[in-house]
């Protein structure tokens, strides 16, 4: 068997943190479930997906990271993620209204460090 012929468990992609503490509380408060690999690593997960969290803050490697997050329901999403005050709890993250493409529906998450989440769903 090929490496393409492999079957894929996961990807699990690496972000980093201008404040990990903040971003810690910020991705608990979002929903997801934290587990601890090392002092600077943090592994999160929600439904079966996750990504790393790490201490490490590059500007440019943060300001240019983004992330679509798939979901089956973005208006509701959105309700719920609004029902979460998280641009009250923390002062830089933002979350945009939805918008309509010709993909589908989105709308945008900014973290506490800039990284920037595409929460949307696709056209049937």
């Amino acid at each position: 068997m090929t490496s393409t012929e492999q079957k894929i468990l996961s990807l699990r992609p690496f972000i980093g943190a201008k404040d990990v503490e903040v971003s810690r509380r910020f991705y608990r408060d979002f929903g997801f479930l934290e587990n601890t690999i090392s002092p600077t690593l943090f592994y999160y997960s929600k439904q079966g997906m996750g990504f790393y969290l790490q201490d490490a803050y590059v500007k440019e490697w943060v300001d240019n990271t983004m992330l679509f997050l798939q979901v089956d329901d973005v208006e509701q999403y959105r309700v719920d993620l609004l029902l979460l005050r998280l641009p009250e709890k923390y002062a830089t993250v933002q979350l945009s209204a939805i918008r309509t493409e010709s993909w589908g529906k989105e709308f945008s998450v900014h973290d506490p460090s800039g990284i920037l989440w595409h929460i949307g769903q696709f056209h049937d």
